[in-house]
């Protein structure tokens, strides 16, 4: 007998692959909006999918593979196909340069592998998340694009934060996740910054405020973990 049940979690992973697909395709044309869009719906796929499997009780193998070649494709190709189309408009000397982008793919899919194995993940992370990156990416170039601002040297800026994000996916740097044990702030006192200081950021940036947001993440993170005791 056809289980429905047993397919609903891996057939929500393909609408994540899917929708990077269109955003790739949308970052190919140039169109960063629509790419940036269809990535944050791959993000709300990739949300429903893990949850779908945990609360249907039909978690599997497959599914795992299938989630993390989803995610690399919505929030490691997509992205790079993003950086790379923005790259193109300048002028260039070295037409090698704007497919330096792509290993940010290559990276993406290197912190996914290290995701799946990694059983110290499970209340945070290790490294930047791959959906953060994306953001931070989308947002970026689309505020960039929109806004028409530019400065002598900002494309080999973009290259260069193209590395930094690589080295910060695969990082051995802990990283907070909005996860609550209990509601109280002793404890949650960097997870309720961040929270807080999310609205008015975007308030004031708009959608560039994303990729605000994640850099402020990853600075949240970095600090808060200097200031852990490192126990004896």
């Amino acid at each position: 007998m056809f289980n429905v049940k047993k397919h609903i979690p891996n057939t929500i992973t393909c609408c994540n692959l899917i929708s990077g697909c269109i955003a790739t395709y949308y970052a190919f044309l140039g169109d960063f909006r629509l790419a940036l869009l269809f990535i944050i719906i791959g993000a709300v796929f990739d949300f429903f999918d893990g949850m779908s499997a945990r609360l249907l009780g039909v978690s599997s193998p497959i599914g795992k593979e299938l989630d993390s070649l989803a995610d690399d494709i919505t929030f490691g190709f997509a992205p790079s196909a993003i950086v790379f189309s923005y790259l193109c408009t300048f002028h260039i000397h070295l037409p090698f340069v704007p497919f330096l982008a792509f290993v940010m793919a290559a990276f993406s899919a290197l912190r996914l592998a290290k995701f799946n194995l990694d059983e110290r993940q499970a209340l945070g992370f290790i490294g930047l998340p791959t959906p953060a990156n994306a953001l931070f990416w989308g947002s970026l170039i689309v505020g960039l694009h929109d806004s028409g601002f530019t400065f002598d040297g900002l494309e080999w800026v973009i290259l260069a934060g193209t590395f930094l994000s690589c080295y910060l996916l695969i990082a051995e740097i802990p990283m907070f996740a909005l996860k609550f044990k209990h509601w109280g702030w002793k404890g949650n006192e960097i997870k309720y910054i961040f929270v807080l200081s999310c609205v008015p950021i975007l308030l004031l940036l708009g959608i560039t405020g994303f990729a605000a947001i994640i850099a402020w993440y990853v600075i949240l993170s970095i600090a808060s973990h200097k200031s852990t005791p490192k126990s004896v």
